[in-house]
């Protein structure tokens, strides 16, 4: 298993002890350097919450100096399944690490992912043995279900958003995975951006920040 370590944060805005953990994961080819640029947008409203970016663990040699969750060569269902289950382990083993060394639990956490990433938060978050506070995805897909506790288990809610231009993760995928989730029984959200590409609008990162508040609230 490869091992993950923080490639970017953003302490509590409070200057307290972290109170939740708010995961960054980023796009293939990005960094944890790129993805912690949400948190300022979002301190306001999780004074409390610490904000963490880590680097994927491998480079991604067609993107300079980026990092990949795996070998991104296309988007062949058996493979982006196959590719999120072969990168889960390190992220569960950091969240783990992370959980332990603030004294929180999967309540206090919630995943937020763009493009690779959000294939990554949503397979990682719906698998933990307790529920996470809440799954945030921009311009994702979701990789398959294998492994989804079904009906009658507590899972994450779940916000997906998505831009209508986007031209690298086609929107139907928004549509695909909302589907699937509600077929799990998992509480999700949508939002497709009119004329958005493969980005994250002012709107988007404003439903992403109010989803997370209230999952917190809900979930103490």
């Amino acid at each position: 298993m490869s091992k993950i370590v923080n490639g970017a944060s953003l302490k509590p805005r409070s200057g307290a002890e972290p109170k939740q953990i708010v995961l960054l994961l980023h796009g293939f080819g990005s960094s944890g350097t790129d993805m912690i640029a949400l948190a300022p947008h979002w301190q306001d409203a999780m004074p409390d919450a610490l904000f963490l970016a880590p680097h994927a663990p491998q480079r991604c040699g067609t993107m300079g100096a980026g990092y990949q969750w795996w070998g991104l060569s296309g988007f062949a269902p058996a493979a982006l399944a196959a590719g999120a289950a072969s990168a889960a382990p390190a992220i569960d083993a950091f969240i783990d690490k992370k959980l332990a060394q603030y004294g929180l639990t999967e309540a206090d956490l919630a995943l937020v992912g763009f493009s690779q990433g959000t294939m990554m938060a949503l397979h990682v978050g719906l698998r933990r043995p307790r529920a996470v506070a809440g799954v945030v995805g921009y311009s994702g897909m979701l990789t398959g279900t294998l492994g989804v506790p079904k009906i009658g288990v507590a899972k994450a809610p779940v916000l997906l958003v998505h831009g209508s231009a986007d031209g690298i993760v086609p929107v139907a995928a928004v549509h695909m995975a909302e589907s699937e989730l509600n077929r799990l029984g998992v509480e999700v959200t949508t939002h497709v951006s009119h004329g958005v590409t493969h980005s994250v609008d002012p709107v988007g990162l404003r439903l992403g920040r109010d989803f997370l508040a209230e999952a917190f609230d809900q979930s103490t």
